[in-house]
């Protein structure tokens, strides 16, 4: 994971705590707060990174409410904070 990576998957973390265990955030919430200008061109970084923590078991990644199989993503997602 690189540096830029690196701060994108600290920005989910505590947006996503942020917002609560019983919601969600938008993968273009991150990629706005954090390029702002260009945020657009970072949207599937962001996606790419919050899939990698739904890996590790950090964030749960879903879709109209339900949880969605990471290998066969077509459409918006949201993003959801794991409470330990």
């Amino acid at each position: 994971m690189n540096h830029e990576q690196s701060i994108i998957s600290q920005t989910i973390i505590a947006m996503a705590t942020e917002r609560g265990a019983d919601k969600t955030i938008c993968p273009s919430e991150v990629a706005r707060e954090m390029f702002p200008a260009n945020w657009r061109k970072h949207m599937e970084e962001v996606r790419q990174v919050a899939i990698n923590l739904h890996q590790q078991g950090k964030v749960s990644i879903t879709q109209k409410g339900k949880p969605v199989d990471i290998n066969n993503i077509k459409g918006p997602i949201r993003i959801k904070i794991v409470s330990s």
